[in-house]
């Protein structure tokens, strides 16, 4: 079982939007909190750096990356929680369980000690940083099948994002997509909108 981070484990999609586009709006691009998390969604931190550089057409300002990064660290330290339901999910589970992320290792650590999902994990957690190619490569889903020592193709792997269910889907791993109500995601082999619902997508026993 893998389990993506931001959006799925951790409540912390917003909160990174809203502090990126901030930043953003001081350099004159339009561009609303909400749009901005459409935008940099699943994306690791090479491909939002690449995106920024885009939406600017020129350079950041000196240290203008470093002073995000302390920014979105404070105000995820400040204000990031588990998705609701989740630790429910992950007290049912009797099978490994990993996270797999795009995500700074820096910023994976801290929302999941933050939110207090760290314990559950301990060292199952797996980045972008570790493979030569992040989602939507294989990579990173294949490494972490391959450490908790799972058959790829016997491996679920939770998703809220277009990256992270073509990797899964390029891992030849069944992938559900965790979405809001009014919204899809193409390729997922079955999608829900409340962690309530993902104990039957998998048939774990309720308690």
């Amino acid at each position: 079982m893998i389990f993506d981070c931001d959006g799925v484990l951790v409540d912390s999609e917003a909160i990174v939007a809203g502090v990126l586009a901030g930043y953003l709006r001081q350099l004159d691009v339009e561009i609303t909190d909400e749009e901005c998390e459409r935008e940099f969604a699943g994306l690791s931190q090479e491909k939002a750096t690449e995106r920024v550089l885009t939406l600017l057409g020129t350079s950041t300002p000196a240290g203008w990356f470093d002073s995000l990064t302390r920014s979105v660290d404070a105000a995820l330290r400040a204000r990031v929680r588990p998705v609701p339901g989740v630790l429910d999910v992950i007290r049912l589970l009797d099978v490994p369980f990993c996270v797999a992320s795009n995500g700074r290792p820096e910023k994976v650590a801290l929302t999941l000690r933050t939110s207090g999902l760290a314990r559950y994990f301990e060292h199952r957690i797996f980045t972008a940083a570790d493979v030569a190619h992040g989602k939507p490569a294989p990579d990173l889903f294949l490494l972490a099948a391959e450490r908790c020592g799972a058959d790829p193709r016997r491996c679920v792997v939770v998703e809220d994002s277009a990256s992270g269910i073509a990797a899964a889907q390029a891992a030849g791993m069944r992938v559900l997509g965790f979405v809001p109500a009014d919204q899809t995601l193409d390729g997922a082999d079955a999608l829900f909108t409340d962690m309530a619902e993902l104990p039957d997508l998998l048939s774990l026993p309720r308690s």
